[in-house]
């Protein structure tokens, strides 16, 4: 099960003795930081998660799933998280 916004808060209030308010306005912060960075940098390092970068997709051709129909999909940045090797490895202890 995939853990909410919310749940997020209240673990890193807890852990780190803080309001949720001042929790949640570190995200939001954080997201507006990360978005910055991707934009003008193209690539941003979260210790122990991994890097987040800016990957250009070229334009193509796909199908409407539901008529068959080839359509033209218009080229597109998107962003690529490469994993941490720490994060990796803990994954993996059996």
């Amino acid at each position: 099960m995939a853990i909410t916004k919310d749940q997020l808060i209240s673990d890193l209030a807890e852990a780190c003795d803080l309001q949720k308010s001042d929790v949640r306005a570190l995200l939001d912060q954080l997201g507006e930081i990360v978005a910055d960075a991707l934009e003008n940098d193209g690539e941003i390092s979260l210790p122990g998660i991994g890097k987040l970068k800016v990957n250009e997709r070229p334009a193509r051709t796909g199908r409407n799933p539901a008529t068959g129909k080839a359509i033209q999909i218009a080229a597109k940045k998107a962003v690529k998280l490469v994993p941490a090797k720490a994060l990796t490895d803990g994954l993996n202890q059996a």
